[in-house]
């Protein structure tokens, strides 16, 4: 099962908040936004971190993560029964309170008839009331009836006759499964990478780190399956059950050791004014435990040392790659359980992974195959949630997986914008994908105050090298060459999703010469440039012609961009008024 849905209340700084979540969640933004924020979150809900009272947003008594879970299995199903909805989702809050308590509630279905509410099952164990409503076919047929024979009996009824019913859909008023401390495993199992970490602590064999959890699963296969194992686990009870002064069956042991004996009465004697007698016994180790605690990873990269004397950026790689090695072995654990592992399990099989800052210590070219790493690792029965300043990590084809977030003041707390349909289909989700060949730094865009968005290389090129001459430009506007004209409405239609403010700087392409057709078709393409523009956060800036004919170059030149720069670099070159109002206007912030 995967989280579908998130709502926060009063997390931090994020004072309301309610998101849908995709299998792979990218969460971007400039710093003390709240991107860790809304990870620490996911966090909080499944118990691996507790709440503090500065974790609560602006004095608030109560804060929230409540969460909604689709894509249940037959296990999954069987185990959250109970608040298992009409649409097969589940929905469970984890509530904490200003000072310390804390409880998880799950939401239920509950019927708008009162004999069919769990609540009032109490009130029908008398068979005689019992046997008169529609649920006495699902009764034992004799004894006495329990309250639990009554929900029992509801519950039958409900899943038989759901459709026929009607619902209210409210939180439970006892603790979700009937405990207080429950999801810290049941949802499924939890990887936490943060941003600043020593990388040894992952591949240490504790049972929370990353390492420790792969690692019980390899020793629990050892333990099951290896015969030495089995052998040597027989060994030690046998030795350590000699110790002791009776055996398995509860009968003297008479080769026990004198030493230990003597030693025993020895401590008896002392007592004896106590009336008391001290009986030592020797249990057996652990085997796994006494494994794990004597376990150390080395890494050999032509020094063989341990992990704490490498780079950073080999200690990185090294996390990531453990946590590869997990994805790829609970998918093949997925894809080889049988029917009877599958019904035996307590806890959902799903894998949640959180990485803050993943890229820290890697070069540009590890970044992107990490990122393709991430959209492997989010396949199947798991989840990625990661937070990043690089755009080496985004992808602007699966635009669904980006999560922008701000914060405009304190009070108002940390926003979210995301896009969660589809917003190129066809003809052009096809142009917009290829772009990416023309422009492989796009990504970049998610990160800028502002986006120039250009027809191509040679605008790219020189409206930024002007903009630098004049004294106005600006490191936070990033340009974008969409490839051609056409190509500037998809990405329009992106940065007004996302509420990226941006200026679409086209081509009028009315050139001396052109036949009435083209001069047609380029005023359509403008025209479609223009319907795209949100007037709230985007304009256009429109070249007469084209940008060499602004620059006074002459047309049908080669190597256009760097024929346009030498150009413009020439000591001869004198910009016109027009084209140095445009370049302004571009950059103007207060536009």
């Amino acid at each position: 099962m995967k989280i579908q849905r998130l709502k926060i209340s009063n997390w931090r700084s994020i004072k309301e908040l309610d998101l849908e979540v995709s299998d792979l969640m990218v969460v971007i933004g400039q710093n003390n936004h709240g991107k860790s924020n809304l990870l620490s979150a996911i966090l909080f809900f499944f118990g691996e971190i507790k709440h503090q009272e500065l974790d609560f947003h602006f004095g608030a008594s109560e804060l929230y993560v409540e969460v909604t879970f689709d894509g249940l299995d037959d296990t999954d199903k069987a185990t959250f029964q109970k608040y298992l909805t009409s649409s097969s989702t589940i929905v469970v809050r984890r509530t904490a309170q200003f000072g310390g308590s804390f409880d998880y509630r799950g939401y239920i279905e509950n019927p708008t008839d009162e004999w069919l509410q769990e609540a009032n099952a109490g009130a029908y164990t008398r068979r005689e009331t019992a046997e008169s409503l529609p649920f006495h076919p699902f009764l034992p047929d004799a004894g006495r009836l329990s309250k639990q024979h009554i929900v029992n009996a509801q519950s039958s009824y409900i899943e038989q006759h759901r459709d026929e019913l009607a619902f209210t859909f409210e939180p439970e008023t006892t603790n979700f499964l009937g405990l207080k401390n429950v999801a810290k495993g049941i949802f499924g199992d939890v990887y936490f990478i943060p941003a600043v970490k020593e990388a040894s602590d992952d591949f240490a064999a504790k049972e929370t780190s990353a390492f420790g959890k792969l690692y019980s699963t390899v020793i629990a296969e050892m333990a099951s399956e290896n015969v030495e194992w089995r052998d040597t686990r027989q060994r030690l009870e046998k030795l350590f059950a000699a110790l002791n002064k009776l055996d398995h069956e509860g009968q003297n042991n008479e080769n026990r050791p004198e030493e230990l004996a003597r030693f025993e009465q020895a401590i008896s004697d002392e007592l004896s004014s106590w009336g008391a007698q001290v009986d030592i016994e020797v249990s057996p180790p652990d085997i796994e435990s006494v494994f794990k605690a004597n376990t150390q990873v080395w890494v050999n990269d032509g020094v063989r040392t341990d992990i704490r004397r490498k780079g950073h950026g080999l200690q990185r790689a090294l996390t990531v790659a453990l946590i590869q090695v997990i994805a790829r072995r609970d998918r093949d654990r997925s894809e080889n359980a049988n029917e009877e592992a599958a019904r035996s399990r307590t806890s959902s099989n799903s894998r949640y992974y959180i990485f803050e800052e993943p890229e820290l210590y890697l070069h540009p070219q590890a970044q992107r195959a990490l990122f393709d790493s991430f959209v492997e690792l989010s396949e199947g029965d798991s989840q990625v949630f990661l937070c990043t300043h690089s755009s080496g990590l985004i992808d602007v084809e699966r635009y669904r997986t980006i999560y922008v977030v701000t914060k405009r003041s304190e009070p108002e707390g940390s926003r979210v914008t995301y896009c969660s349909e589809e917003l190129f289909t066809g003809d052009a989700k096809k142009d917009f994908n290829l772009s990416y060949w023309i422009n492989p730094d796009r990504a970049e865009l998610f990160f800028a105050s502002k986006v120039l968005l250009v027809e191509g290389a040679t605008d790219k090129t020189v409206i930024p090298l002007i903009a630098k001459n004049l004294g106005v430009f600006r490191y936070d506007y990033t340009v974008i060459d969409c490839g051609s004209k056409s190509n500037i409405p998809y990405y329009i239609r992106l940065l007004n999703k996302f509420g990226i403010p941006y200026v679409a700087i086209y081509d009028r392409d009315h050139q001396a010469g052109k036949l009435p057709d083209a001069i047609a078709s380029a005023d359509i393409a403008s025209t479609g440039i223009e319907n795209e523009i949100d007037a709230g956060l985007g304009r256009a800036v429109v070249l007469e012609n084209d940008i060499e004919e602004e620059l006074g170059m002459a047309a049908g030149g080669k190597s256009k961009p760097y024929a346009a720069l030498s150009y413009v670099t020439d000591a001869a070159f004198n910009l016109s008024p027009e084209l140095e109002g445009k370049i302004r206007n571009v950059y103007d912030t207060a536009i």
